[in-house]
């Protein structure tokens, strides 16, 4: 049998929607489940948490008092962002994970007053959000062109349309440290094929810090993160059938000083045995046993620096906030 085609369609004269999801993501969810929760340590990756829930708690987090990324982000973004459109020369944006893309704005107006900006690319594996945001940014900005790629950027990069000119390729609120540090790299040289010699990476990357500083961040004192991390329970319940309680498991989160990176964890606050009926898998777990759902790696420079030369990538500028709490940095492919 010959495989399905992307759906594509062309809502407006500068609208273009392609998917590529194709049925694997169900795959994937079965496939990490069944390999993480039968490990002697058991863990999940973090992309499962974004469930249409999911992402709007995520959007909550940002917007808490605690959560330093967003507002650090933005903040270098508003300052920074005439100068990178000057640097850069963009005539497109390419967004992996570009979400609402909220922050992305300020690098639009930049382009945009800039007289450069032509096409916007994000690349978001929800299609609602990419659809209402490409009609209301085409609206926003006249004579943008919006490319959609629906999909998952760790596994369909290669669909992201040709270079029309200069682009820069964003990746921002720190989701680079989620990778371990191997994949991290193998990622960065995938991205790093995107890029010609005119192209650029910007990157956002959460710095090492205090760790009361980081802890915080991660277990609000409203409960929102720890509501967003029992999500991912109830994205097994839905889609796997399993019949896990969330209020069976505490939310933890806590900084672990060799790696330099949090890790986010589920705890089981009794004896729990559940079923993940759509595996025919039981799945126990001893009362103060967890579950660890995401690690969120804190970069120094040095380290940054070392990834992206690794993935044949070299530094053009560093762009920290005053605090320091938190950097964002432009790279290019290095010369071979």
């Amino acid at each position: 049998m010959e495989p399905l085609a992307p759906r594509t369609r062309l809502a407006a004269a500068d609208i273009v929607i392609e998917s590529h999801l194709d049925g694997a993501e169900g795959r994937s969810l079965a496939e990490d489940v069944l390999d993480g929760l039968t490990r002697p340590f058991k863990e999940l990756p973090p992309k499962h948490f974004y469930d249409a829930r999911g992402a709007q708690l995520f959007d909550q987090i940002c917007e808490l008092p605690e959560y330093y990324p967003t507002r650090c982000e933005r903040a270098i973004l508003s300052e920074r962002a005439e100068e990178l459109a000057e640097l850069t020369g963009a005539v497109e944006l390419v967004e992996l994970g570009s979400g609402t893309a909220a922050k992305t704005r300020v690098l639009l107006d930049a382009l945009s007053a800039a007289g450069t900006l032509e096409r916007y690319v994000p690349v978001d594996v929800t299609e609602s959000m990419v659809r209402e945001c490409a009609e209301s940014l085409t609206s926003e900005y006249p004579g943008l062109r919006v490319h959609g790629v629906i999909g998952d950027f760790e596994r369909h990069l290669e669909h992201v349309p040709p270079a029309d000119g200069p682009r820069i390729v964003a990746f921002l609120g720190g989701t680079i440290g989620n990778f371990p540090p191997g994949s991290r790299r193998r990622f960065l040289r995938e991205i790093s094929r995107l890029l010609g010699p005119e192209d650029h990476l910007l990157m956002g990357t959460d710095l090492v810090k205090d760790p009361r500083v980081l802890e915080a961040a991660y277990d609000d004192s409203q409960g929102v993160t720890a509501e967003f991390n029992r999500n991912v329970l109830v994205v097994l319940n839905r889609e796997l059938q399993a019949d896990f309680d969330p209020e069976d498991f505490d939310h933890v989160a806590l900084f672990d000083t060799e790696h330099e990176w949090i890790e986010m964890r589920l705890r089981a606050r009794r004896e729990v045995s559940a079923v993940v009926r759509g595996l025919d898998l039981p799945v126990h777990f001893d009362e103060g046993e967890e579950l660890r759902t995401e690690i969120s790696a804190k970069f120094t420079p040095e380290r940054v620096e070392g990834d992206l030369a690794a993935a044949g990538l070299e530094l053009v500028d560093w762009l920290p906030d005053p605090e320091g709490l938190f950097a964002m940095t432009l790279s290019r492919r290095s010369p071979r």
